[in-house]
């Protein structure tokens, strides 16, 4: 377990270079800005227009990992909404918490880490966990949020859905390269070599993104975020564990994959959602700086006991 805790080390080191450099401001909150939209738009969508290119919507496509991954997360989502409810929030709140509870930081952190850390075949069960926290759970805040406050269910949340979706570059990334691989076409070398080069940078950048992005979040509200912490670190991954390996058995390998994934700290576009709705930002910032600070420990913990599984 040592051993795992060392490797996973010089990934949050780097999100703790990050911080350091916020705290001091010596990179200032607009240089987070911009260093995020460079790895958003062009490194990590390199990144996994590359990975998916070179796969096949077969091989990335697993019913059975699919199911299992949103019953678990469908049912931390239900828990999270229902202790969200019992401390008188209303729906738009619970929206946010139960976001917090179950959407790890997939893109930025997983997909590199795991996939160094537990090989090269994570590719295809990380990038399938990304799409179904991308399509239906972030699809999910955006109707839950705009349904209530307009009291109602109305064809133009569709549309404000679809348009999120269609405008995500990972999104995009993802379902531009599983057409280049379907088509069967050869990635040229300039290209590959390009798309390696470019890719190569999501990983240092997307870490030190995260650092320097925490360095403006504060720990208000911290037995809230506290709580949605738990629910992240331990429930989550804990439920999809029972939900892979009992409910609806998946390989053991992508099983593991998908354990890790969920064991991942709240994502920090959780943050930019509530923001942009105006829905306990604070909350979902605290509960972003408090997991990342545990996750240090918890994910190691979690992706040295899925290394034993296959």
């Amino acid at each position: 377990m040592l051993e795992v805790f060392f490797k996973t080390l010089p990934f949050f080191l780097i999100v703790g270079l990050g911080y350091g450099a916020g705290r001091t401001g010596f990179f200032t909150q607009q240089a987070t800005f911009w260093l995020t939209k460079f790895v958003f738009y062009f490194a990590l969508s390199a990144m996994l227009f590359r990975f998916a290119a070179n796969l096949s919507l077969a091989e990335i496509f697993d019913l059975r990992f699919v199911v299992a991954y949103l019953w678990a997360t469908g049912f931390v989502y239900a828990l999270a909404s229902v202790v969200s409810f019992f401390r008188g929030l209303t729906v738009e709140e619970a929206a946010v918490e139960a976001q917090c509870a179950v959407i790890g930081n997939v893109g930025f952190l997983g997909l590199p880490m795991l996939v160094l850390l537990l090989g090269e075949a994570a590719i295809g069960p990380v990038m399938l966990v990304l799409a179904v926290d991308l399509i239906v759970f972030g699809s999910l805040i955006v109707i839950l949020i705009t349904g209530a406050r307009d009291g109602r269910m109305h064809p133009g949340i569709l549309k404000t859905v679809g348009g999120g979706l269609i405008r995500n570059p990972m999104i995009v990334s993802i379902v531009l390269g599983l057409a280049w691989a379907g088509l069967r076409l050869p990635i040229p070398a300039p290209m590959n070599d390009f798309l390696s080069i470019l890719g190569g940078a999501a990983t240092p950048g997307a870490l030190f993104a995260i650092g320097a992005s925490l360095a403006d979040k504060s720990a208000e509200r911290p037995f809230a975020a506290g709580w949605l912490s738990l629910c992240k670190l331990v429930i989550h991954p804990a439920v999809v564990a029972f939900s892979a390996l009992m409910l609806f058995p998946v390989d053991p390998y992508p099983a593991a994959v998908m354990i890790a994934a969920a064991a991942l700290p709240v994502a920090g576009n959780v943050y930019i959602l509530a923001q942009h709705y105006g829905v306990a930002p604070q909350r979902a910032s605290a509960a972003i700086l408090i997991s990342t600070a545990a996750a240090v420990v918890t994910v190691s913990l979690v992706i040295g006991w899925v290394g034993t599984l296959y």
